[in-house]
């Protein structure tokens, strides 16, 4: 029996020596990168593919169940006319948004950006033949907006891919070979991240496709995460797996919820000590649909923002362009009104910690060394605030006018009372402790 126990003990060291030896240690460069990522706070997204040809979002080749050949002829029409990066670039900049996150290759398997891993691509399979991933990465650099790139680990028309539980009536030929899928994306990683300059962060997605497998399957994410690294060690990594951070990842993400809510069904795990990013669309989808029409007014926008902010979250706000290579109007109307919130109060959000200050009634707070920002969405005749002490200062944000308040020492709670209710979406009083 004590053979048996030490045997079993020599087991586990071993194992947990292996794990000791593996375990993901990020780099100093790294560590300034997760920092500066924190403060950034704002960011968007960009789905864009040939499936916005269809219009009617991107997992159209699996919703609408084509055939992969039939979905592919849309690579021959797709002809963005009215691409300009600049402008794309300039836009997003003038909306507070300090990083763009752009889709190089979604779950249809087309990539927007010239690769030598297959000719399915923007440059080689469409009559525009410009990559645009190189001048949006140009236009990035010239605007000082850092650039992260979305990239799918599903693939629903290549035979190597093994099938997992979508994409399954797109009339592929499955010969499930991993080694071969997992040697085309290394390939595909290594020309994103050495031929487009600087990229701050990799956002992958497609993990849940083999959620349901009877027998769990092995992405090897522990060595793809290690071979990026050894590539560029500040590139943070992401992954859209719905569970708790594997390790090697630097960020973890929420997907239509805020961190700690799960009102969509896909964010239920634990919030890790890693920084946070939640996604959102400003209307229902993430790929450009014709009939979707539906977008969340400048207000909603920007108080997600702040909630987002207030959770110690960054929020990445989608956006499906046109196929003529526009952001749609109504995208663009919503930009110059978060752009508008942001010139005046970003303060409140850049570089804040998630606030001291639990949410309440009227709305949720910020922090910022000494100073914790209320930003107020409902705006009651009189909000009571939580503090432990009483505060040095109180006064508007905006006209820097001191707030009248009273502070209730037994009770440790500070009242303000709103004798005008401000017309404003978020309306934020600085606090001094």
């Amino acid at each position: 029996m004590k053979k048996k126990i030490c045997v079993l003990t020599l087991c586990m060291a071993s194992v947990l020596g292996v794990a000791a030896q593996s375990h993901y240690t990020p780099t100093a460069e790294n560590i300034e990168a997760r920092k500066e990522f924190e403060g950034f706070r704002f960011g968007i997204f960009l789905h864009w593919g040939i499936y916005s040809t269809y219009a009617q979002g991107e997992w159209y080749l699996n919703s609408g169940k084509l055939n992969k050949d039939e979905y592919a002829k849309a690579a021959s029409c797709f002809y963005p006319v009215n691409y300009q990066a600049d402008e794309w670039v300039r836009a997003i900049k003038q909306s507070g948004a300090k990083y763009i996150t752009f889709t190089t290759r979604h779950h249809d398997g087309f990539s927007m950006f010239h690769t030598a891993a297959n000719k399915y691509n923007i440059v080689e399979a469409t009559p525009f033949k410009r990559d645009v991933l190189k001048e949006l990465a140009n236009a990035c650099q010239q605007q000082d907006v850092q650039l992260h790139l979305y990239y799918s680990i599903l693939d629903w028309i290549r035979p190597d891919y093994p099938l997992g539980r979508t994409g399954l009536n797109t009339g592929r030929e499955s010969r499930p070979d991993y080694d071969s899928y997992f040697a085309f994306m290394k390939q595909q990683l290594h020309e994103l991240l050495t031929h487009y300059g600087n990229i701050g962060a990799l956002w992958f997605d497609g993990y849940w496709d083999h959620d349901s497998d009877s027998i769990p399957f092995d992405w090897h994410m522990p060595e793809l995460y290690s071979y990026i690294h050894s590539i560029k060690p500040d590139c943070l990594i992401g992954n859209n797996h719905h569970i708790t951070p594997i390790d090697g990842e630097d960020f973890q993400m929420f997907e239509r919820d805020l961190p700690g809510e799960n009102k969509a069904g896909l964010s239920g795990q634990d919030i890790s000590a890693l920084p946070l990013e939640m996604c959102q669309t400003m209307n229902g989808m993430w790929g450009y649909k014709v009939a979707d029409q539906n977008y969340k007014t400048t207000e909603e926008l920007v108080e997600l923002l702040v909630r987002a902010a207030a959770k110690g979250s960054n929020l990445l706000l989608n956006i499906g362009p046109q196929p003529n290579g526009e952001l749609p109007a109504l995208a663009l109307d919503r930009l110059k009104g978060i752009g508008a919130w942001m010139k005046i109060y970003g303060e409140t959000v850049y570089g804040t910690k998630a606030g001291v200050i639990a949410e309440q009634p009227w709305g949720v707070s910020t922090t910022k060394g000494k100073k914790t920002y209320l930003h107020i969405f409902d705006k009651e005749n009189a909000i009571k605030v939580p503090l432990d002490m009483k505060p040095r200062k109180v006064v508007d944000f905006k006209s820097r006018k001191a707030v009248p308040f009273l502070y209730n020492k037994k009770g440790k709670t500070m009242t303000i009372a709103l004798k005008e209710k401000p017309q404003v979406a978020d309306y934020v009083i600085e606090v001094e402790l």
